[in-house]
């Protein structure tokens, strides 16, 4: 798997060294973007594991069969600029939330900080969205779950504030029970957003009407689960 992962191209794509260099990054960043919506897509739909840098460049039409490696160096940058992207997009949103909630001891207030940015981002980008599937993937694999939790934990200031503002509501919960409600809300968090993803976009049924409706349900399970009782061991 790991090689997989680390699998990648060399080769530079030739550029028009006459265009000014404005207008050479911004074109550079515009492929970088198409490669992005390109593989995340092609991973939500075959696996990543499935899908090689070659057949992620010519889903985007890329001439060069070498540009997922020229633009991203390998499978590894690749996915965590994936990961990155999605989190530094909804950092402004959750500043604004923790602005709002500083100093509040309702653990609903926290739950909802983290969550409902996420939501909200979904519901922006409209059907389809394939992050969330891509994000499943990853939190069942061991060496993408670390390239998940570590890139959202680095390019989010938020979930560590957002986080930090949860514990302290609950000074009573065991040092070493937190990271494993850490996990298991990360886990359902995304397992909720891509089953409602899924279902988007294949125009079946979802549970609820809404994403914001789908917030709302899912804070509901994990103030439950931060707050249930721990038993002695």
């Amino acid at each position: 798997m790991t090689s997989n992962l680390r699998a990648t191209g060399d080769t530079s794509p030739s550029e028009d060294t006459a265009e000014p260099p404005a207008t050479r990054r911004s074109k550079k960043e515009a492929t970088r973007e198409l490669i992005l919506d390109t593989a995340e897509r092609l991973f939500a739909e075959h696996g990543i594991y499935a899908v090689s840098n070659r057949q992620i460049a010519e889903a985007a039409g890329q001439g060069n069969t070498a540009a997922v490696g020229y633009h991203f160096g390998s499978r590894t940058e690749l996915i965590e600029a994936m990961v990155s992207r999605f989190h530094t997009s909804i950092e402004p949103a959750r500043e604004t939330m923790l602005s709002e909630i500083s100093g509040s001891l309702n653990v609903r207030d926290w739950l909802d900080c983290q969550v409902r940015p996420i939501i909200e981002r979904f519901d922006e980008l409209g059907a389809p969205t394939w992050f969330a599937r891509v994000g499943t993937q990853m939190m069942t694999d061991p060496e993408l779950r670390t390239i998940l939790m570590e890139s959202s934990f680095a390019q989010s200031p938020t979930l560590h504030a957002s986080v930090d503002g949860l514990l302290k509501c609950l000074p009573f919960l065991p040092v070493q029970v937190q990271p494993e409600r850490i996990d298991c809300s990360m886990f359902l968090i995304i397992q909720m957003c891509a089953q409602r993803e899924r279902a988007l976009a294949n125009g079946e049924p979802t549970i609820r009407a809404s994403w914001s409706e789908m917030a709302t349900g899912l804070v509901d399970l994990l103030v439950g689960i931060w707050t249930a009782p721990v038993t002695p061991v």
